[in-house]
């Protein structure tokens, strides 16, 4: 039997970069099921509105935002599920690496369309109850969060620190 080679340190870990394709394809896995289930539910509400008898009094406006929400949740479902279903296709192929990395490119897609979403059905809630600049003034502070929260200070400390992860 050939030797194994010996695992190249990598981060403080002792792993190949098999065994780190693996580890990193479960942990993004992970964090995509908590970004899946919230726009799941989402999505699930935005198929039902359309159908309650306030819908109809909804004008131009706010049937728009509702198409953008509504895309934008379809679009975050394909990102987030799309690594999942690519993997069974790719299943024992010894792909797994550039897996992880179009998997990290869609999870930021999935994000985005996500911030998106919530930001466009925010504003069509607050838009349906109240009039004036409220609505475009939560809208502008959601996203703003989101961007600060899921993009932007993660983006910091990358730039911060030289060392691979």
């Amino acid at each position: 039997m050939p030797e194994q080679p010996e695992p190249a340190p990598f981060n403080g870990r002792s792993e190949t970069p098999a065994e780190r394709a693996d580890r990193n394809f479960v942990e993004m896995l992970q964090g995509f099921r908590v970004a899946v289930t919230g726009v799941q539910v989402l999505f699930a509400f935005l198929l039902t509105v359309p159908f309650s008898v306030g819908f109809a009094k909804t004008d131009s406006f706010d049937r728009w935002l509702y198409y953008v929400s509504l895309v934008a949740a379809a679009v975050a479902s394909m990102f987030f599920i799309a690594p999942v279903s690519q993997h069974r296709v790719l299943f024992r192929r010894g792909l797994k690496e550039p897996l992880v990395h179009r998997a990290n490119v869609y999870g930021l897609i999935g994000t985005l369309a996500l911030a998106v979403s919530m930001t466009a059905a925010t504003m069509m809630v607050v838009d349906y109850l109240f009039d004036g600049l409220l609505p475009v003034i939560t809208a502008a502070c959601g996203a703003l969060l989101a961007a600060w929260l899921w993009f932007i200070e993660p983006l910091i400390q990358r730039l911060g620190n030289s060392e691979p992860s």
